[in-house]
């Protein structure tokens, strides 16, 4: 089985879950639930070394502090937004996940574009 080369780090279960019902190949999903330990984000930094890493957090206090540390860490992460106006990634529509997915290279469900 070929290895997962794109990973997407998200913030919850239910952004998770709103990802995986846009994108139309594998992406492998790491939840945080909103916070990460110095141990875990060194483990991330390890192993995520080789892959295309992309981070679609809340535009909200939380989501910015959690990307600051991942930016850190990831340097070479791709940083992916969501409109502020819809403040957390499982509340927005998925037409807008998709096209902010579909804008850097992840291939979505066309129905959602």
């Amino acid at each position: 089985m070929p290895e997962i080369e794109k990973v997407m780090i998200v913030e919850g279960k239910s952004d998770k879950l709103k990802v995986k019902r846009v994108i139309k190949e594998p992406v492998d999903i790491i939840c945080t639930n909103g916070t990460i330990s110095q141990t875990k984000l060194d483990e991330f930094a390890e192993n995520l070394y080789d892959k295309d890493v992309y981070i679609l957090v809340d535009a909200d206090e939380s989501g910015e502090k959690l990307r600051r540390k991942l930016k850190r860490e990831l340097p070479e992460a791709s940083h992916l937004y969501i409109d502020k106006a819809y403040k957390e990634v499982a509340s927005a529509p998925d037409h807008h996940v998709a096209e902010i997915l579909f804008r850097s290279n992840i291939r979505v469900q066309t129905k959602f574009l």
